[in-house]
């Protein structure tokens, strides 16, 4: 089992910053896939960024590229997410993600085993 923990959310302006963080505790010396997916009210969970185990190749969704930067250290077994120039529709409840590495990178939710309690960012425009 893995237990994740999320922080760093909270209210911003849009065009601000906020970075999140997620700390992995449990069985931390398997190989996880980890990242981040986000959930609007009323709205499927969607995904946001992944960073990859083994060569720590980064994927985004499409509506955060260029803006949102995901980064991980693996001796400290924490990954986090840098969200520059925040758009009110990227107000949500923001989960890490992990599940266990494999041949190929997955992009949906289904496909993650472990999950934090999540963390809420609001951008007021």
């Amino acid at each position: 089992q893995v237990q994740l923990v999320e922080s760093g959310g909270g209210l911003v302006q849009a065009g601000g910053s906020l970075r999140l963080s997620c700390a992995a505790s449990g069985r931390t010396n398997s190989n996880y896939d980890m990242g981040w997916f986000r959930q609007a009210p009323g709205k499927e969970r969607e995904f946001v960024a992944i960073i990859r185990w083994s060569d720590g190749r980064t994927y985004y969704g499409d509506s955060v590229k260029g803006r949102f930067t995901i980064s991980r250290d693996n001796a400290k077994n924490t990954v986090s997410l840098q969200m520059d120039s925040l758009k009110a529709e990227d107000t949500a409840v923001y989960f890490c993600a992990a599940r266990s590495s494999g041949v190929s990178v997955k992009l949906t939710a289904d496909r993650y085993a472990y999950w934090g309690q999540g963390t809420q960012v609001t951008v007021s425009s």
